[in-house]
């Protein structure tokens, strides 16, 4: 969720930053002799996923002050100001950050405390942090090559600019690069153990727990909203099974095929038989906002499974999350904007896959509706429609067949859709 330019600005940011373990200072010469054995890790690499390696990788050692500066100008390369103010705005209207979040320096923030090295595919040149401890600087260089190989054989900056269309689409293909990069690199240091993913599998489980709980020890990550913690680690965890449950079919033609033909959604990640069965996402229609003069859309785009994970999660706890949200079928949503009297208006739709969920999610969604607001004055509620007035306008929910849809902060009272 919410919108698409969130997700194209985590993609610039997060591309090959290999999250870190523990902080602690580097001995840069160690880190210098790690980068000597580029040429090694490479060839291996290649042996693994039959990825050519074209050219040299270039590496470096990077301060936090660099990186900062690196994420912050980065970041201007890939938004606008006017393009973070929708962000934000988006964010705050679906309730999944406070109404005073700041989100360019939250993500500047979080992403230089988390990132241990990174994989800059502009300059086609790899970073590794003065601060990443010797435990983690082999295993984050080897992440940062898989990427670069991936680069070399698949041109990432053109991956990533394809996925721009789908809000949902381009963390999906966030899932596919990190979650590659992952499995590469725990299939690697497995191999130097003796090992493989294929011969001892509780190995992916392992790697992909440690990632979720790893991040969980550092300070801004967790003082961030559920959805900014959660949509930095599940490319990550989730990328990792879903690149081992292609490979386990395809072989040594999975990595390049993640890329040739991506999932369309992070339903296709959290669920890889949706995406060998090619299921594609519904496209429910939008509420009509009854009067829409002088009105501008200003945002528009996909809601997804991981998206609806996450805001039942934070909303309703995590077993009603587990429970309904696999049965998402697919989600759209649009921002409408008055600057004349001021006013904001959010436009929403979710399908899913049978009635039982939609009326299930429709029950929850109040819930949604009653906590994220400080305020919330119902007018008229049966078992499909609600209506009323929060925070910011007057709200119009409604749940037909499959789809729920919603019309939040208009100015008059809604009458509903018959």
């Amino acid at each position: 969720m919410p919108a698409t330019r969130v997700k194209a600005l985590l993609l610039a940011l997060l591309l090959a930053a290999a999250p870190a373990a523990a902080q602690s200072g580097v001995d840069v010469a160690q880190a210098r002799e790690i980068f000597s054995e580029i040429g090694g890790i490479l060839q291996d690499l290649h042996e693994i996923t039959g990825y050519r390696i074209k050219h040299r990788v270039p590496a470096e050692i990077i301060t936090r002050d660099k990186v900062k500066e690196f994420l912050q100008q980065r970041m201007k390369e890939a938004t606008s100001p006017e393009e973070i103010r929708v962000e934000e705005l988006t964010l705050k209207k679906f309730g999944l950050v406070p109404q005073d979040f700041d989100l360019a320096k939250n993500t500047v923030d979080l992403l230089t405390e988390q990132a241990a090295a990174f994989y800059d595919f502009h300059r086609k040149r790899m970073f590794i942090t003065d601060w990443t401890p010797s435990a983690t600087r082999e295993p984050a260089l080897v992440h940062e090559l898989g990427h670069a190989l991936a680069d070399q054989n698949v041109n990432l900056d053109k991956f990533i600019k394809q996925g721009r269309k789908s809000d949902d689409g381009s963390m999906a293909r966030l899932a596919v690069m990190e979650g590659q990069a992952q499995w590469l690199m725990t299939e690697y240091l497995a191999r130097k153990a003796g090992q493989s993913l294929a011969t001892s599998p509780a190995l992916l489980e392992s790697m992909a727990h440690a990632t979720e709980s790893g991040a969980t020890e550092y300070p801004v990550f967790g003082s961030e909203p559920l959805y900014l913690r959660q949509t930095l680690v599940f490319p990550y965890s989730q990328g990792l099974l879903f690149q081992n449950a292609v490979y386990e079919r395809m072989k040594l033609k999975a990595f390049e095929e993640v890329f040739r033909r991506p999932p369309l959604s992070t339903q296709q990640i959290l669920h890889p038989d949706t995406y060998f069965s090619g299921l594609q996402p519904a496209r429910p229609a939008l509420p009509p906002l009854p009067d829409a003069h002088g009105y501008k859309r200003i945002a528009e785009g996909t809601v997804g499974e991981l998206d609806h994970a996450i805001l039942l999660e934070q909303y309703a706890g995590r077993e009603e999350s587990k429970a309904v949200s696999p049965h998402w079928r697919g989600g759209e949503y649009a921002l409408l904007e008055r600057r004349s009297p001021e006013r904001v208006v959010l436009l929403y739709a979710v399908e899913w896959d049978d009635a039982a969920s939609a009326a299930r999610y429709f029950r929850l969604y109040r819930q949604v509706l009653e906590k994220k607001w400080k305020h919330l004055a119902i007018d008229s509620e049966s078992g499909t429609t609600l209506s009323g007035a929060g925070d910011d306008g007057h709200f119009l929910v409604q749940l037909t067949g499959n789809v729920v849809t919603s019309l939040e902060g208009a100015e008059n009272p809604l009458a509903p859709v018959r």
